[in-house]
């Protein structure tokens, strides 16, 4: 095959249609490269419940960024991926680029699976995304103008998507990347009520932090109806991943693409101009 030809493979991008699947799918067709979306709604669907869809998905790809939904904390989450990725290179596709968390034994069992796979892989150990408070399950408390969650004055080193993005972008088009472990943090550390204020002065709106307890935080997700999987993956993320462990900031961002990290403010200053969180007083 030559050079060409294997360009016009595609890459797959598994949660296509997520906070960082999204972003790495659209700049990777900006460059001109070809572009499988992995998602139960794409064609052919890929389903993580459903291994009889992964191949599907693999077939002829030359790439795949891997994100497992809903987060690698997930019992059977490890056991998954590591299926995934011997199918992928039994398949004949070379290279696969982890999305995993920081602080998280399951999510490093992931990464030692994929690591021994066989593939020339490249591990994005991530932080907190900034855009959960613009693109996720935050977004709702922002626009309420109350904040209202288990934790204290634990910092955390929050990172932009962006920033995944491009790093995954690179890994999975630049041979200099294969084989590095990155672990990407925003470049300084900030408690959840910092956040929210510096949300606030993006906005002009009067937005508060309120500390609840873990039970009465439980109470508000049940009420909320969300997926029972998604209530105990926060329960976990709250009770167990903001204790501490995560409380500095790393260089992995700059070690990938030699240049810093997006600070939360420009986050905060740039999704404000979106108005998402709403008009700006």
């Amino acid at each position: 095959m030559t050079a060409s030809q294997h360009d016009m493979k595609p890459i797959l991008i598994l949660g296509g249609t997520g906070k960082t699947g999204r972003r790495i799918a659209e700049q990777l067709a900006a460059h001109g490269l070809p572009v499988r979306i992995g998602s139960r709604s794409a064609t052919p669907s890929f389903d993580w419940e459903d291994p009889k869809t992964w191949a599907a998905a693999l077939d002829g790809v030359r790439a795949a960024y891997v994100c497992y939904y809903p987060d690698l904390t997930v019992p059977g989450a490890d056991e998954a991926v590591g299926a995934f990725a011997q199918l992928a290179v039994a398949m004949g596709v070379k290279r696969l680029v982890l999305l995993s968390g920081r602080g998280e034994p399951a999510a490093q069992r992931a990464e030692e699976l994929v690591q021994q796979s066989g593939a020339d892989w490249t591990i994005l150990r991530c932080s907190w995304f900034m855009q959960n408070f613009s693109e996720s399950f935050l977004l709702d408390a922002v626009l309420s103008g109350e904040v209202a969650l288990p934790v204290g004055a634990v910092g955390e080193p929050f990172v932009d998507c962006d920033d995944i993005c491009d790093t995954a972008v690179a890994a999975l088009t630049d041979d200099r990347q294969i084989g590095h472990l990155y672990e990407l943090t925003g470049p300084r550390l900030l408690t959840f009520a910092e956040a929210a204020a510096e949300i606030a002065r993006a906005t002009g709106r009067d937005i508060r932090f309120v500390e609840i307890s873990i039970g009465d935080f439980k109470a508000g997700l049940v009420a909320a109806q969300l997926p029972e999987d998604l209530v105990g993956l926060l329960m976990m993320l709250f009770t167990e991943v903001l204790d501490g462990r995560n409380q500095h900031v790393v260089d992995g961002v700059s070690r990938a693409l030699g240049r810093p990290a997006r600070d939360f403010t420009d986050y905060a200053n740039n999704a404000a101009a979106t108005g998402i969180w709403g008009e700006a007083q």
